[in-house]
C-alpha cells in the first residue's frame, strides 16, 4: 500500500475523480442556464433510476395503484453524467444538485421537495399512504427510512465507489466498506427474520427506501459481482424480501420509469401518462 501524505491545505485536481471525474467538484452552484420543462401533472419529477431515483418512482405508482389521481406525474430525465443537475433550473428545485427532485404545482404556490427520503415522506402525508399515522408504528416507519438514508453513502460513495468505479482497488478502502455494508446487511437480515416487512407488518416507505439499494446489493443488479463478492445468499431474509418487493407491480413499473441502462425492455426514459409503460415509442426511449 503506498502512503499518502495529506498536503496542509487540499487542492482540488479535478482529474482524480475516476468515473465520475466530469461531475464531481468541491463547489456548489450552477454551472450553466438552463430551464427545467414543465409537464401536465401537479407533479413534476426530475430524476434517473438510481437507487435513490427509484424509491419515488416507486412511491408514486404504488399510489397511483391505490387510486390516488392526485398522484398522476411528469417524470423527466436528469442525465447526470452530462451534468444536467447543474443546470440552474434544477439547481432551483435542488440547491445540493443531486437527484430525484419534485416539484408539486397542486396548491396556489409551487412546493419544491429534495432528498429521496423527504419526497417519500411528503408524498405519504400528501395521500395519507404507505406512513403510520402516529405512535410506535409510525416511529419505527421514520427510525428505518432515516436509517436507510444514513446507511447509503457507505454503500454508494463507499463501497460502490472502490469496488467497482475507483481507478485504483485500494485493499483498504474496499475492506473498510465492505465490512460495513456486510453489517448493514446483516442489520436488515436480522430485522427481517423477525417482521414481514422493513417497519413491520405493513409495507411502508421504509421497504420504498431500502429496496432499491439492498435489493440490488443481494441480487446482482448493483456494482457488477458484488452480490458473489458480498456472499448474497447469507442473507436469506433480505432476499425473501426483495423477491416479494420486486413482484409488486408498481415497483416493476417504478423500476422502469427514467432507467436508461439494462434492457430496453426495462426502461422508460421518460413518464408523462399511465400508458407510457405499454407505448414505450422510439422517442420515449431516445436519449
Amino acid at each position: 500500500m503506498a502512503d499518502y501524505t495529506p498536503p496542509a491545505v487540499w487542492t482540488w485536481n479535478p482529474g482524480n475523480g475516476g468515473r465520475f471525474a466530469n461531475i464531481n467538484r468541491p463547489i456548489s452552484g450552477a454551472t450553466h442556464e438552463k430551464e427545467l420543462p414543465v409537464g401536465r401533472h401537479p407533479l413534476q419529477l426530475y430524476s434517473l433510476a438510481t437507487p435513490n431515483g427509484q424509491k419515488v418512482t416507486i412511491m408514486l405508482e404504488e399510489v397511483l395503484a391505490l387510486g390516488h389521481a392526485g398522484a398522476e406525474y411528469d417524470a423527466w430525465l436528469i442525465k447526470i453524467g452530462d451534468g444536467d443537475q447543474f443546470g440552474s433550473g434544477f439547481v432551483g428545485v435542488n440547491p445540493n444538485s443531486k437527484i430525484p427532485a419534485l416539484m408539486d404545482r397542486s396548491g396556489p404556490e409551487p412546493v419544491r421537495v429534495f432528498e429521496s427520503g423527504a419526497i417519500l415522506m411528503y408524498l405519504a402525508e400528501k395521500f395519507g399512504a404507505f406512513l403510520p399515522e402516529g405512535g410506535a408504528a409510525r416511529a419505527e416507519c421514520l427510525s428505518w427510512l432515516f436509517w436507510q438514508m444514513g446507511s447509503a453513502p457507505y454503500l454508494g460513495g463507499g463501497f460502490g465507489h472502490f469496488y467497482a468505479y475507483a481507478p485504483v482497488k485500494i485493499e483498504y478502502a474496499i475492506d473498510r466498506f465492505t465490512m460495513e455494508t456486510k453489517r448493514l446487511l446483516h442489520v436488515l437480515d436480522t430485522r427481517l427474520g423477525e417482521s414481514e416487512y422493513v417497519a413491520g407488518p405493513d409495507y411502508t416507505i421504509a421497504d420504498m427506501a431500502n429496496f432499491p439499494w439492498y435489493a440490488g446489493l443481494v441480487k446482482g443488479w448493483s456494482y457488477g459481482t458484488a452480490a458473489e463478492f458480498l456472499g448474497a445468499g447469507e442473507y436469506p431474509n433480505v432476499l425473501r424480501w426483495a423477491d416479494r418487493i420486486l413482484a409488486r407491480p408498481a415497483v416493476q413499473r417504478g423500476r422502469m420509469v427514467n432507467r436508461v441502462t439494462g434492457e430496453p425492455s426495462g426502461q422508460l426514459h421518460e413518464r408523462h401518462d399511465a400508458g407510457d409503460f405499454e407505448t414505450r415509442t422510439q422517442d420515449k426511449l431516445a436519449p
